[in-house]
Order: structure tokens, then C-alpha cells, then sequence
């Protein structure tokens, strides 16, 4: 799959991408030795900064880089990520590391073998140097915890690089390593990506086994947790993707069907009809946002697609049931997760709201309605302890909602649709509690469980920061607050396709890419 490079070659093999590395690692044009060395010694500058590696395990890492070279130096066969640093979300196990997903209970317990598909990554050759924080419970758009702290946005350091997947994208965006694997259940692949500038995918729901990845979610089908690369380029998504999604997961995972991959490069944009909308109607989306959709869809009708305005439907329904499903067991599993240890205030106020019954959460919402807070109390009517009759109830009106959106796209015959990843640029430092469901524009797909990606797009103008209109609601002025000095901050659009066609995806994504690549405003590289 064709990408442009992301920069030259006079810095080494730093800043090069996975695909690239891998290329020339097999030819012997480069070692993985030398490879690795480089990335590492960039991470020792930036990580200071950043704290997005927060489980380093840069001595394991040396020697495999030398057992590669040295299986080169034989003329063994290589695998398609042979050489390439990488770098995995904290939630999924590694051999020999322990898996807290920020929970300080769970610190000390080690994983005793790989997740399979941190297994897949490294039999095809990729070198993990380390694990990246993330959000406690993976369950807020920021990367912070009790266990390892706070992680900065490399584009502004008063800046989250966005949640769960966090550490991913602002050690990718920061040049420490190409490629990193995250997991997304609300956006939490899409959002940090959008944040920093970055490339990622999320896959159709169940395409990917997400077995050794803390069991967070076990037993919680309503809405499935799925894994996704992070990238600087579309090309290495679809790399690391045919690693990921390769045949044979269902022989370790009965939920995985064997639906195979479809290949982007043949698909053409003459032909393909693409919708696109720039405000959900839930959530506005800023003026750098909705211009960034704006030229995607000139864009992609340039290259010979065609594009019409799309109307989403309902996406309001999409995120009440997202945290209905979430929240039906009313925190019970997490509460049992935060005991004996120290909880992260966000998670503090889920917990809290979600173990309130019907009578309580109907007092709470009136009383955040009575104090203008009109997306809190929105929330606090559906986010909480249900029956397993009401919760039956959600995930019919989940199927329903899924079958409607399916519908909408056969009536307008569209293969794909763009939009936001989300409303405003990266997020200052804890503002993700004032905001709410901020992440109603990824949510629709993830309840839907249609794939769907983000790619890096342009960045905040001077003039467009905010034309947001004041507002009494504690959202809608943290949301002011976001906007407020957010001049340069990269932003990113969505593209999301039917089911099992991540091709489709991928290809609409690889156009932009190409596009955006092209134009002054493009967020080439990080400042940090």
C-alpha cells in the first residue's frame, strides 16, 4: 500500500517508517541493532517529558535486535515488521512485565506468557522496547492513573495526548518508536490519534482476539473492546493489521470469526460514494474540525469519489447506549478492581454515579439539570445499575440502533463516511471529567462495531480556535476552554466503512493521507 515517508533520511532511522525500517532491516541496508539504538536514544530525550513509556524494557530489546541481525547474517528469512520498535498499550501482557491497567492492586503481577497478538507482532519481527500508560480502567480520554502518573501531548506538554491509548500516540508522535498497538472500546485508538497527530484503526468488532489484555471487560459483550495500530502513516496500519488479523485466531479464540482482510491497493476512488457530515448534532464540533471534513470531502470528490452530505442517524441513541451497556452492572466489577488501592478522581465519579439506582440517578439528573448542566444530567439518566431485564432491553435497542444505521448508509448507497474523531482538539489536562461523553463522534462506532480510523489531517488555525456560544453548562464551557489557545494543535478526521471491510477504510484513509501530506498546515512533526 502506497504512503509518502514522513521526512529524509539525514537523521538516520529515526523518523522512518515501519514499513520502511522493515524493508531495509531484510535487505541489510540496516541493522536492527542500529535501528534500535537510535529509537531508544530518542526516547531517553523525550521521555522525561512525556512519561508515555512507562515500562521499559530497553535490555531485552538489545538483545533481540542482535539475535536478529545475527539470524539476517545467516540468511534466515525475516518477517514483515523484521527490526521495527515498537512500543504496546499497558493493558496487554507481556511475558515477564506486569499488566496494572493503572490499578494499583495489580501492581507486581506478572504476565507469564505474551498476548496473542503481542505474540503475532513479535514473530514477524517487531522489537518491543516498551509498555505505554494509559487511563486507570481505560475509561476517560486521557492517559493518567495512580500506578504511573500523567502523560503529556509531545504538541503542547499542558495538552493529554488523549485516552486510554495515550503513551501510544505521544511516544509515536514524539519519534520514539513507528508503530504501536493500542485498544479501543469508546475511541481510546482514534482519539489519541487525532490528538497527536497520528494514524490508527480501529477494526470491526471481534476481527481481533483480545485475550491477555487484563480481563477488564470479561464477560461485558454489549459493546467489544477491540485492538488497533497506531501509526504515522496509513501504509504501516495496514502492515501491522495483516500481521494482527492474520489467519488462525479463531484456533485461540472461538469469538474471532475467520473473516479475512480485504487488501486496500486495489480498491479505486472513482466510483466509490463516500458521505460525510461535520457536526453530530450532540456535540459541535470545532471550526478546525468541521474544515478539516470539509476539505477530506473535497478531497476524496477531486480523486473521483463521490460525496454527499450525511446524516447520521440519531448519534444522541448511539452514545445513550453506550452508557447504559458500560454502565449496567453499576460499577460492580471495577469496585471490586479500585479496592485497597488509589483511585483516579474521574473513575471516583463514575463509580459513584454508576452505583446509584434508578431513583438515584432520576435525583442526580435533576439536580445537575437544575444547575444548567445539561450534558451531566443527560448522562447521569442512563449511566448506571440495571436489571439484567433492562439490560436485555439495551442490547435489543443496540441491535435495533445497528440495523438503523446499516440502513441509513443502503439509502444513500455509501461505502464510507468521514467525520470528526471528536469536537475539539487535544484536551487540557484533566477537563475530560467537565466534559462528559465527549467522544460522541467514536462512539457510533463502536456500538455499531463498524471499523473505522482517523487519520492526521491539519492543525488549529489562529483565527478558527472557537465560535462556540457561551453557555451556562459546565461541558460547554470546558469546552471553551479546550478551544481557547489551541492555535497549532493537530487535528484529525474519521473515516468509517461496513463491516469486515477495513480495506475500505484504509483506503479512503491512504487518499487523505496522501492529500493532507501535500499541504502547509499538515502536522509533520511534534515540537517537543
Amino acid at each position: 500500500m502506497r504512503a509518502a515517508e514522513p521526512g529524509g533520511h539525514a537523521e538516520g532511522p529515526l523518523w522512518r517508517s515501519a514499513t520502511e525500517i522493515s524493508r531495509e532491516v531484510r535487505a541489510g541496508k540496516l541493522s536492527a541493532q542500529a535501528v534500535l539504538e537510535a529509537h531508544l536514544r530518542r526516547i531517553e530525550v523525550v521521555n522525561q517529558r512525556l512519561n508515555a513509556i512507562v515500562l521499559p524494557r530497553f535490555e531485552a530489546a538489545r538483545a533481540e535486535a542482535a539475535a536478529l541481525d545475527a539470524a539476517r547474517a545467516r540468511g534466515e528469512p525475516l518477517g514483515p515488521l523484521a527490526g521495527v520498535p515498537i512500543t504496546i498499550k499497558e493493558c496487554f501482557d507481556l511475558a515477564g512485565m506486569q499488566t496494572t491497567v493503572g490499578l494499583p492492586a495489580r501492581v507486581g503481577r506478572h504476565a507469564a506468557a505474551d498476548a496473542p497478538l503481542v505474540g503475532q507482532l513479535r514473530a514477524a519481527g517487531a522489537i518491543v522496547v516498551g509498555k505505554t500508560n494509559l487511563s486507570q480502567l481505560m475509561l476517560f480520554a486521557e492517559a493518567d492513573n495512580p500506578v504511573y502518573g500523567r502523560t503529556a501531548n509531545p504538541w503542547a506538554l499542558d495538552r493529554s495526548p488523549g485516552g486510554s491509548s495515550g503513551g501510544e500516540a505521544a511516544i509515536i508522535a514524539a519519534g520514539g518508536v513507528p508503530l504501536g498497538l493500542g485498544s479501543d472500546i469508546g475511541g481510546s485508538v482514534r482519539i489519541p490519534a487525532h490528538s497527536c497527530g497520528l494514524c490508527a484503526l480501529k477494526p470491526t468488532a471481534g476481527r481481533l482476539t483480545m485475550i491477555g489484555t487484563g480481563d477488564l471487560w470479561a464477560g461485558q459483550e454489549g459493546i467489544l473492546d477491540q485492538a488497533g495500530p497506531l501509526a504515522r502513516t496509513v501504509a504501516d496500519l495496514y502492515l501491522a493489521l495483516r500481521v494482527l488479523a492474520r489467519p488462525g485466531q479463531e484456533a485461540i479464540d472461538p469469538a474471532v470469526p475467520p473473516v479475512p482482510l480485504g487488501d486496500p491497493e486495489p480498491i479505486a476512488l472513482p466510483g466509490l460514494r463516500v458521505g460525510f457530515y461535520e457536526d453530530d448534532g450532540v456535540f459541535a464540533a470545532a471550526p478546525s474540525l468541521r474544515r478539516a471534513v470539509r476539505e477530506s470531502a473535497y478531497a476524496l470528490r477531486a480523486r473521483g469519489a463521490d460525496v454527499e452530505p450525511f446524516v447520521p442517524p440519531d448519534p444522541g441513541e448511539a452514545v445513550r447506549l453506550w452508557l447504559g451497556i458500560i454502565g449496567a452492572a453499576g460499577g460492580a466489577p471495577f469496585r471490586r478492581e479500585l479496592r485497597g488501592g488509589k483511585v483516579d478522581r474521574r473513575i471516583r465519579q463514575m463509580a459513584l454515579a454508576a452505583g446509584l439506582g434508578r431513583s438515584g440517578r432520576a435525583t442526580a439528573s435533576a439536580l445537575a439539570r437544575l444547575f444548567g448542566q445539561h450534558r451531566l444530567a443527560a448522562g447521569m439518566r442512563v449511566w448506571g445499575r440495571r436489571s439484567t431485564s433492562a439490560y436485555w432491553d439495551l442490547l435489543a435497542a443496540r441491535a435495533r440502533y445497528r440495523a438503523r444505521f446499516l440502513a441509513a448508509l443502503d439509502a444513500a448507497r455509501l461505502d464510507a463516511v468521514v467525520c470528526p474523531p471528536l469536537p475539539l482538539p487535544a484536551l487540557r489536562h484533566g477537563t475530560s471529567l467537565e466534559l462528559g461523553a465527549v467522544h460522541t463522534y467514536t462512539l457510533v462506532y463502536n456500538v455499531t462495531g463498524m471499523p473505522a480510523g482517523v487519520v492526521a489531517a491539519a492543525r488549529v488555525r489562529v483565527n478558527e480556535e472557537s465560535d462556540r456560544p457561551p453557555s451556562q453548562d459546565g461541558a460547554e464551557r470546558a469546552a471553551r476552554s479546550v478551544e481557547s489557545g489551541s492555535a497549532g494543535l493537530p487535528v484529525g478526521v474519521q473515516v468509517a466503512a461496513r463491516h469486515w471491510r477495513e480495506d475500505i477504510v484504509l483506503a479512503v484513509m491512504a487518499a487523505l493521507d496522501q492529500h493532507f501530506r501535500t499541504e502547509p498546515e499538515y502536522p509533520v512533526r511534534a515540537p517537543l
